[in-house]
């Protein structure tokens, strides 16, 4: 019989690559609007949208290795620390282990059991799922997570900036405006389905405040073009 294929196995590289795009086609197409309302060219604004590009995706890149970094960190020294207690009083996290089978509702006697049966075959495994919350498929992975960022943030920015290239400077604004909200509709279902989540939500909700970010920063660059 063939092993079930969970969602949560995905989560490591999902929630980083979601991130990633949203934050890709959000900042991108914010930044082009920025300075497009500024009476800026059109060359200008496909350089500064480049720039933002490559900004954005090592940004990215390095933002989630040293997140993540920091989530494995913690989990490698509560697995060390939990094998130096394994090491030094073994009977004792035996009847640890079994008290957690106890209170999710397993009968004492064979909660011990139990745990006697799962620490013969692998103690600190046990220990790191049970006691820690820790298991392979949620593990932490800092290179997976920045490298799916990375990639994801820029295919998310190649977006509008396609829009740019495509666009007659006259209605670069709207075009890129309405091209990315309808790119973030699109993330906001495709996200969801892949991650088992309700993507009417999703899409609402990356929908609303990818335009209300594009909003803000066009006031803003029409308000400095005024100025300057």
């Amino acid at each position: 019989m063939p092993a079930e294929s969970h969602l949560v196995r995905r989560i490591g590289w999902l929630r980083a690559a979601v991130l990633g795009a949203n934050d890709g086609i959000l900042s991108t197409a914010s930044l082009i609007v920025g300075v497009a309302s500024a009476a800026a060219a059109q060359s200008d604004v496909l350089i500064a949208g480049v720039a933002g590009l490559v900004a954005g995706a090592m940004s990215m890149a390095a933002g989630e290795y040293v997140s993540v970094s920091s989530q494995s960190d913690t989990e490698q020294a509560d697995l060390k620390r939990e094998r130096n207690e394994l090491d030094e009083n073994t009977p004792f996290e035996a009847i640890e282990l079994a008290q957690i089978y106890v209170a999710r509702g397993v009968e004492s006697t064979l909660a011990h059991e139990v745990a006697e049966q799962m620490m013969a075959k692998d103690a600190l495994a046990a220990h790191a799922r049970d006691e820690l919350g820790i298991s392979a498929a949620t593990a932490a992975r800092p290179i997976q997570a920045a490298l799916a960022s990375a990639c994801a943030f820029s295919v998310g920015a190649a977006m509008p900036l396609f829009m740019v290239v495509v666009s007659p400077a006259a209605d670069l604004v709207a075009i890129v405006s309405a091209a990315s909200l309808a790119f973030l509709a699109l993330l906001g279902a495709v996200g969801p389905r892949a991650g088992g989540a309700n993507i009417p939500r999703a899409t609402v909700r990356v929908t609303f405040w990818g335009a209300l970010a594009m909003a803000v920063t066009a006031g803003i660059g029409r308000v400095f073009s005024s100025i300057v």
